[in-house]
């Protein structure tokens, strides 16, 4: 009889820790290299401490296979301090390997690129004990990094950030270039490594939501959503139908206001005032309907464990959908005016191209893979909550550039209101809520969701007392700051912030 090489399981579904495969690591490698030419991806690759005495991690890998719909989990075992690296293989795993390396010290042997994800203290350290490596000092101070370096006449270095011209989050960018032409951008983060997956460890408690809805303030519902997933189905808990649509009511809102205002940064950087104003106060009008589902108009405290914390009544439903009525009308003047320009037209098109076969290979997800040509889509692939019901069109385009990532946009931003003006139109009876139990003993729960940036995707594990053995955020710009690195490759170097902004990356995201 031949050993289950993965446990299939589906998004936000419960399962015994134990069902898990351990496989041996030459088997897990061939598992997780092998999975891109079976179609499928990965949606997260982590370390636990190993449950044997002594050094030792155990490391779970998550293939999400969107065309079958469900999840692949199995793990291995790293005893020493290495590995064969499987980045040359498949490079989907570069980044994971990374933090496998920076978190628990075990060095990915034959990494192109190995360098450190956040710069933070090793969780547990498998180096050998007289290695000078070994405790606090193997922590390497923040920023300080050996740089890729492109050599030649006339070849210079570009350095922008950590600290910018405006109110935003620190990231340090260095572009290799002969003028304006650009060879190469390296991206180094981390500056404001949190620690939030540690400190959530031993949960849940009364600060774990907190944690979650300020993950990524941006994406306060779609964190807090992914979250809420995973408890219920770790307790057994069922929400109502109301509940689910209140949710998804929330989360497309997020969506709205979150493109709206990035639609709006990409007329202002190419200096088109009209769209740029617009869209900003029209940014606003979607917070502010936000604001009215909870009072808060980043959606914290709606979505809680078994429900919502907030109900709609008939009145609040009507004047919802006045607000959301009018601005829709102006939302389609002011951005129509995008496509009908010649010289926005101009800037956008054939800028930042990234292939499909690029963002493939990096496992690119969000508006940036579907501006690929790629239709990967929680919503549609791994539905949960109110998507089983009600479906999305997955929204396309394949030219790759910031046109394309601008435009998938507004497809989302269209499709986006005819949701939610459906669903208010129809939102079902029930309870908001429904007390939540206490989470299962040895569980194990893979919880994704569509964000606005893309794919969110936590993995949540408990131990024997019902508490987090483990918790792992995959934020999707994790998996998109590369893409944003290869849309520069052969650019001008005065098109970084425009492709920076067609990319919309969150720092505090992948700081955790």
């Amino acid at each position: 009889m031949t050993k289950k090489k993965s446990l299939r399981t589906r998004n936000g579904a419960a399962f015994a820790l134990e069902s898990v495969p351990r496989l041996a690591l030459e088997d897990f490698r061939a598992e997780v290299i092998g999975a891109p030419a079976r179609k499928g991806r990965i949606a997260s690759l982590f370390g636990v401490p190993s449950e044997e005495a002594g050094p030792g991690v155990r490391v779970f890998a998550v293939i999400a296979r969107d065309e079958e719909g469900d999840l692949g989990v199995f793990s291995t075992t790293i005893e020493g301090s290495s590995f064969p690296s499987m980045t040359p293989d498949c490079l989907e795993v570069h980044l994971f390997e990374r933090e496998l390396a920076e978190q628990w010290g075990v060095q990915p042997v034959g990494h192109p690129w190995l360098k450190p994800v956040r710069f933070e203290e090793p969780r547990r350290s498998n180096a050998r004990e007289d290695s000078p490596a070994q405790g606090p000092a193997a922590r390497p101070k923040i920023g300080v990094v050996d740089y890729f370096r492109v050599e030649g006449d006339e070849v210079h270095e570009v350095a922008v950030g950590p600290v910018h011209a405006g109110v935003i989050e620190p990231g340090h960018f260095r572009f290799q270039c002969n003028g304006e032409h650009v060879f190469h951008l390296e991206i180094s983060l981390g500056y404001q490594h949190r620690g939030v997956e540690r400190a959530l460890v031993g949960g849940p408690n009364k600060r774990t939501i907190h944690y979650m809805e300020t993950l990524a303030g941006d994406t306060s519902v779609g964190h807090a959503t992914a979250y809420c997933h995973a408890i219920e189905a770790l307790s057994g808990t069922k929400p109502s139908g109301r509940a689910h649509v209140l949710r998804g009511i929330a989360l497309e809102l997020e969506r709205l206001a979150n493109h709206t205002g990035s639609l709006g940064a990409l007329a202002n950087d190419v200096a088109f005032l009209p769209t740029a104003s617009y869209c900003g106060r029209l940014r606003g009008d979607f917070l502010n309907m936000t604001a009215l589902l909870s009072g808060s108009r980043f959606g914290r405290g709606l979505v809680r464990p078994g429900g919502v914390g907030f109900d709609v009544d008939g009145g609040l439903v009507e004047e919802l959908g006045k607000r959301l009525d009018a601005a829709s009308r102006d939302l389609e003047d002011a951005v129509s005016l995008l496509w009908i320009t010649a010289s926005v037209q101009a800037r956008l098109e054939d800028t930042g191209i990234v292939a499909e076969d690029t963002a493939r290979s990096l496992g690119l997800v969000g508006h940036a893979a579907r501006a690929c040509g790629i239709p990967r889509d929680v919503r549609h692939n791994h539905p949960t909550g109110v998507y089983r019901f009600v479906q999305i069109p997955v929204s396309v385009w394949d030219s790759g550039d910031v046109f394309a990532r601008a435009y998938v946009r507004w497809l989302e931003l269209q499709r986006s209101i005819i949701f939610v003006r459906e669903q208010l139109r129809a939102l079902p009876a029930g309870a908001p809520a429904t007390p939540p139990k206490p989470l299962g003993a040895g569980k194990g729960c893979v919880s994704m969701v569509e964000g606005w940036r893309g794919e969110i995707c936590h993995v949540a594990m408990t131990d024997a007392l019902g508490r987090f053995l483990a918790y792992k955020v995959v934020d999707p710009s994790f998996h998109n700051w590369m893409g944003l690195a290869m849309a520069l490759r052969d650019q001008q170097i005065s098109d970084f912030p425009l492709c920076n902004k067609s990319f919309d990356l969150s720092y505090c995201g992948f700081d955790l």
